[in-house]
């Protein structure tokens, strides 16, 4: 098979990405321990570099590779997101790899190897081509939860991580393969066209779909296939926590739509009531059992558990408006989720984690400056306005409204309700209990510029949203 420059042309951000990962691979061999922050400049760079290579891609959809790889307004948007979300994860985590003495090129590596995964499943138009992206960055994550070796939680949370993962890939595989055998093609657009041809396969797709979605909340980490998050959350590096749920999401939400709702539409049906269970459970869940957590990872771990459900919740409506808000709900869960995290790595210290609530008690005492920042994050998250996670949360709930669940807005107005109280919690530990850690909270001046540019994003964005709104409306009109 001949490819045409084009092929190339339509992946150029991969193959530039991938082979920069190659070489800062090479150079950070010849680096002595107090030159690293060589690696963590080449490796900016190359996201950076990729970064304009994503906006310079033509919006029309494009099919090259033999049309297993696809560019179009959706692969080109949630990449952009990717890549710009990962370079500040990459600030955000350098002082603290330096301070535990896990500073080291291989963390670099992995996540830009793990960022051409996701790039894969962004723009997969074919279901082997999207299994590759999903094990790349699979693979790549593992390690990254185990990278600081000498602590015992990161080797557990890393094994858990491990052993559900592949089981939830499992389960994916087999699902693709009960549909090559249905459709007889790996070709996404083809398996749609079996399936609305329907005939005597609807049940064995029927079933086929139930594997499929299942790995998907695996993947994703919606009840009841959820178990691995606290523990993973809790017991990884926060530098690591904070790659973890973030870009990831953003991939997961390109896996379903390229998965289930190009591959598998006529099928929503089938799904749409699926997804009704999981997302009801992961907001119960979610959002109640994280009021008992001391632990504030594992807090945000449940969090995140209950924002999966209001993702789900948008792409069950099973319109380009549900899309839209379903994006929209993503890419502004991603920015809440990396300043959240963000705040528990700029408290942190050598020897210090700062991950349980306590350890935020008087922040206002200790800098207005952060507390502040801090409190525009959580009221987000929580969904009270002007913030950016109030429109979201909107969105999604005006297109369930809008294809008459109204029952189902209301379960979810009523958790978010209760999810209310944990995100007030820190907010009153900040402003109204006595300072417990009197230590200076000491960071570069990158990561303090990086920080408060993340928080006031979204403030910014929940003050206008329309410009982000208007992005993910585009890409599904």
């Amino acid at each position: 098979m001949t490819l045409e420059i084009l092929n190339y042309a339509t992946a150029w951000p991969e193959i530039v990405l991938l082979t920069l990962a190659c070489v800062v691979l090479v150079v950070d061999v010849f680096l002595d321990d107090d030159k690293r922050d060589g690696s963590y400049l080449l490796a900016q760079i190359s996201l950076f570099v990729t970064f304009v290579l994503v906006l310079m891609s033509p919006d029309e959809r494009v099919l090259s590779f033999n049309n297993m790889f696809v560019v179009d307004g959706l692969a080109n948007t949630l990449k952009a997101f990717i890549l710009a979300i990962s370079f500040v994860v990459f600030i955000y985590s350098r002082d603290y790899l330096k301070d535990r003495n896990i500073f080291r090129g291989e963390f670099y590596v992995l996540g830009m190897f793990a960022i051409v995964g996701m790039m894969l499943m962004v723009s997969s138009a074919s279901m082997l081509l999207l299994y590759l992206g999903l094990e790349l960055l699979s693979l790549c994550m593992y390690a990254l939860v185990a990278f600081h070796r000498d602590n015992s939680f990161a080797s557990e949370a890393a094994m858990k991580y491990f052993v559900l993962g592949a089981l939830a890939s499992g389960m994916l595989l087999y699902g693709m393969s009960m549909l090559y055998g249905l459709s007889g093609s790996l070709m996404i657009a083809d398996i749609a066209v079996a399936v609305s041809s329907g005939g005597n396969n609807a049940v064995a797709m029927a079933f086929a779909l139930v594997f499929i979605v299942v790995a998907l909340a695996f993947k994703l980490g919606a009840v009841p296939f959820h178990m691995w998050a606290p523990d993973v959350y809790q017991g990884s590096p926060t530098a690591v926590t904070v790659f973890l749920g973030t870009a990831p999401k953003i991939a997961g939400f390109a896996m379903i739509m390229r998965l289930l709702v190009e591959g598998l539409g006529g099928l929503v049906a089938d799904w749409q009531q699926m997804f009704i269970i999981l997302s009801v459970l992961s907001m119960a869940v979610g959002n109640v059992i994280a009021i008992a957590q001391s632990n504030i990872k594992r807090m945000l771990a449940y969090s995140t558990i209950s924002h999966v459900g209001f993702i789900l919740l948008g792409i069950l409506t099973g319109n380009a408006d549900g899309y839209a808000s379903a994006m929209f709900y993503t890419l502004s869960y991603a920015l809440m989720s990396l300043g959240g995290f963000g705040i528990i790595m700029l408290m942190a210290r050598a020897g210090f984690e700062a991950d349980q609530l306590d350890d935020y008690k008087g922040l206002n005492q200790r800098s207005p400056w952060f507390a502040f920042l801090m409190m525009i994050l959580m009221l987000s998250m929580a969904g009270v306005p002007p913030t950016l996670g109030f429109w979201a949360k909107l969105a999604v709930l005006t297109a369930i409204v809008e294809i008459d669940l109204v029952w189902l807005a209301g379960v979810a107005v009523f958790f978010s309700i209760i999810g209310l109280f944990y995100y007030l919690r820190i907010i009153k530990l900040m402003y109204f209990d006595n300072v417990v850690d009197n230590q200076p909270i000491q960071c570069g001046r990158d990561m303090q510029i990086a920080l408060s540019g993340n928080a006031l994003l979204i403030l910014a964005l929940g003050l206008y949203p329309a410009s982000l709104m208007a992005l993910c409306v585009a890409t599904f009109s």
